[in-house]
């Protein structure tokens, strides 16, 4: 095989993350984009001594197990790749794409160790934040508002019904786009870098239905009188809207970094308050624009539920929680704990945090602003116990060893890429830790993704 032929063949597999495999000529090719049972053509783009790898063209077959999708934007929306296949369906194959994975690097865990996979209790309009993107459809075309095209960076989805978010969001988004769309201004175009419209940012509640808006924009076309104008039209179009919930903040960002990411050098509050509150396991945390926080609120409680349940009886024991963001796993566990110190390098949610715990009574709670591989060689206080819920790329490789000089005796680890999970349970398991318990909860239905929780406790002795 040579890079550049065209192969058919079964789909016999499904490989983190998400994952397609099927066989050509003795060896495995991956495929993004394809379902386990499909029969697809595709293109060969890498072929070398150690991997295959295969862009699709057409499935000429579809899998025994898909159904229409309910999504109208499936599938050129590159959001979601299990539109069509039952929940249960996809539950079954993110618990065999994770137990494939991880079998590689597991060593002897404990008799029992494996608790499943949790059902997000919501399947539709699930997430908390979302993010759209300003675009055209194709080149030159009307200016839309949506996620980008399945295998595209430059092209957008006009997302007008997205499943994945409720019909508050869809709202909003509409009305942010007629706004633009009435300016006559353009959008931010990611390879000339000039334009104006960027992105935008939805917050939502799930508790209290409190929503924030936020409209991500550079400083290029406007003057300050016409920006001025244009704020007043976004908030009194956002105001007017007929919503179940309640919009109790209305922000303008203003971001001219080339990089395509929501990012502020400057937000400004236009309406309400830039923060919304959520109501998790009896408590609360109040959510800023970018403070991270669970996508799903409802699986987040089920997520949090099982940490509380692994790190067991933790009276008079002092733990830390690394990567605290706004400080959730840390007050969740502050009941049952003597002291909790949180670890985060992003201030705003410091702030959030430290505000949380003020309002939910804790006062064994502190929170650290930094980042993890420099703040650890000042903290005095020692653990017995280390939560770990670090970004998607995983622990620092210079932090896992002043990590694992504490030598405590349980760990937990949160995870949204198992990849980096495979990576890190190498060192701690080098040292002596062995995995006790591991859940699997899905925080994303309609997905690949799936969020895992490790249980892991020292070997005596070692």
């Amino acid at each position: 095989m040579r890079k550049g032929d065209v192969i058919e063949g079964c789909v016999i597999r499904y490989d983190y993350p998400g994952q397609g495999v099927l066989t050509a000529e003795g060896r495995e090719v991956y495929v993004k984009g394809v379902l386990p049972g499909q029969m697809v053509r595709c293109r060969l783009k890498k072929v070398n001594s150690s991997r295959c790898e295969g862009m699709l063209m057409e499935v000429l077959e579809p899998s025994a197990m898909e159904h229409s999708s309910a999504c109208p934007h499936f599938p050129d929306c590159g959001g979601c790749q299990m539109q069509t296949i039952p929940y249960s369906d996809q539950l079954s194959l993110k618990k065999e794409q994770i137990l494939r994975l991880l079998g590689d690097v597991l060593e002897n865990p404990e008799e029992g160790w494996f608790d499943g996979i949790s059902a997000s209790p919501v399947e539709k309009g699930y997430r908390n934040k979302m993010e759209f993107t300003f675009g055209d459809s194709c080149k030159g075309g009307p200016l839309v508002l949506g996620m980008h095209k399945k295998g595209s960076f430059y092209d957008i989805v006009d997302t007008t019904d997205c499943q994945i978010v409720d019909s508050d969001v869809r709202r909003i988004r509409n009305a942010v786009l007629d706004v633009a769309v009435k300016s006559g201004v353009p959008f931010y175009h990611r390879m000339t870098h000039i334009g104006y419209f960027r992105h935008l940012l939805v917050r939502k509640a799930r508790s209290s239905g409190q929503i924030l808006v936020d409209l991500v924009t550079s400083t290029q076309f406007l003057s300050q009188k016409e920006q001025e104008e244009l704020d007043r039209k976004l908030t009194a179009q956002l105001i007017g809207l007929a919503l179940e919930g309640t919009i109790t903040g209305i922000l303008h960002t203003y971001n001219d970094s080339v990089a395509d990411t929501i990012q502020s050098d400057r937000t400004e509050l236009l309406f309400g308050t830039d923060r919304i509150t959520e109501n998790l396991l009896g408590m609360q945390f109040q959510i800023t624009p970018f403070s991270f926080f669970q996508t799903n609120s409802a699986g987040a409680q089920v997520l949090y539920s099982i940490v509380r349940n692994y790190i067991g009886d933790t009276k008079d024991k002092v733990l830390f929680d690394l990567y605290s963001g706004t400080g959730t796993i840390a007050q969740i566990l502050a009941p049952v704990a003597k002291h909790v110190t949180g670890v985060e390098i992003v201030p705003e949610a410091v702030e959030a945090a430290r505000i949380n715990a003020k309002q939910n009574h804790l006062d064994n709670c502190d929170f650290i602003c930094g980042d993890v591989l420099k703040v650890i060689d000042s903290m005095k206080e020692k653990p017995d116990a280390i939560v770990l819920d670090p970004p998607r790329e995983g622990i620092h490789p210079k932090a896992m060893p002043k990590i694992l000089k504490y030598g405590v005796e349980t760990i937990i680890y949160i995870s949204c890429k198992a990849t980096s999970l495979k990576r890190d349970l190498v060192p701690l398991q080098q040292v002596g830790y062995r995995v006790k318990k591991m859940a699997l909860v899905d925080l994303f239905p309609g997905t690949c993704h799936v969020e895992t929780v490790v249980l892991m406790s020292k070997v005596k002795g070692k």
